[in-house]
Formats: structure tokens, sequence, C-alpha cells
């Protein structure tokens, strides 16, 4: 999901994340790593190579990142909330363009099952010794159908754009293996997305 959930690893829980995406004319490929060091922290750092086919020559970014989960109110059924610590940066062409970004993360789980993700936040790029801050916000719905299929829809933006929305369904093939794909549509172009996920 784009939108992120108030959960984290339990304290020496483990991951790893596989993911292909399109973007337009644009096609990635990432992959992260995520620990959970102590009780309601987990720390994830991330890799991505983005190639984008539409302009001439094609254009290759490269990223990375960290991330850092913090929620200390976590419940099973009701309100979980916490904040999330972002940091990315990508070069193209030799320039490198670093974005910082906080995150209000809220989850809202009912008896069934059914979970509201709610993000608000802030996010600022620096490129070139300019600088330059947005606020983003999401939405996200999560329904299981079954124990393991679950339904997925969201929406989500960032300040002065329009909403990007998004359909997906995740499936858990064994205990703490899941495979999720998602479609979706914003700002006059297409996106897509895949990915694997291992919780140990």
């Amino acid at each position: 999901m784009n939108v992120d959930d108030a959960g984290t690893l339990e304290k020496g829980g483990a991951k790893l994340e596989f993911g292909w995406s399109k973007d337009d004319k644009a096609k990635g490929l990432e992959a992260a790593a995520g620990f959970g060091p102590i009780d309601n922290v987990e720390v994830e750092l991330g890799l991505a190579r983005t190639r984008d086919s539409s302009v001439s020559p094609s254009e290759t970014t490269h990223g990375h990142g960290l991330a850092i989960k913090w929620v200390p109110l976590q419940s099973e059924t009701g309100l979980s909330a916490g904040l999330k610590y972002e940091y990315g940066r990508d070069r193209l062409d030799g320039v490198s363009t670093r974005v910082h970004g906080l995150t209000g993360l809220l989850t809202w789980a009912f008896d069934g099952g059914q979970l509201v993700h709610v993000n608000l936040g802030r996010e600022i790029a620096h490129e070139r010794g300019d600088s330059e801050g947005a606020n983003t916000w999401g939405v996200g719905l999560d329904l299981p159908l079954t124990e393991q299929f679950h339904f997925i829809v969201e929406t989500f933006g960032v300040e002065h754009d329009g909403p990007d929305r998004a359909v997906g369904l995740r499936y858990e093939i064994l205990d703490g293996l899941k495979v999720s794909g998602a479609v979706g549509r914003g700002n006059g172009r297409n996106f897509a997305n895949a990915g694997i996920a291992w919780e140990f």
C-alpha cells in the first residue's frame, strides 16, 4: 500500500520486501529490509532503480532511503497511532535530490478485521541548494475477503496535485509470506505495482 499502517514489527522481528512498479512510462524495481530493534519501533532501509523511457535517451534514477516508525499506541481493535520519519535520496545524471518527511499514522481496526488507515504529513525536498516543502495525505481501506485474501482501496496525494486512487489485492501464501498487486490512476497517468514480502 502507498498509505502506511500504524503498526510495527515485533521486537526482534524482521522483514524483506521486493517490488516492481510502473508509473506512466517509468518502470522500477525496489528492495527493502526492516527490523524491530525495540518495542513499538521499526527501522527500514531501501534501494530503488527506475528507468523512464518517455524521454530520449531514457533516464535511470537510483535511490536509497531510510524510514523509522514509532507507534506507541497499538491495538488489535480500535485506534493505533504513531509517527514515521523518512529520508530518501535519488540520483539522476549526477544531480541528487534529498527528501525528508514526517507523517502521522492512524489506523482503526474493526472487530470484523477491516482496517482504515489515515496518513497526514509533510515532506521537504532539497536539490542544488533549493528547498521546497509540501503537505502529504492518504486514506486507505483494507477489507479481508478471507483470512488470507484482502482487498485494498486507497487514495493519496501531495499538496497542489490531484489525488491518486488505487485498488489492489494481497494474499498470504504462507505464515508471514505475502504477495500483492495494485493498479491506479491519478494526475493524468496510470500506475501499477506488484511485490512480495516476508516477515520472520
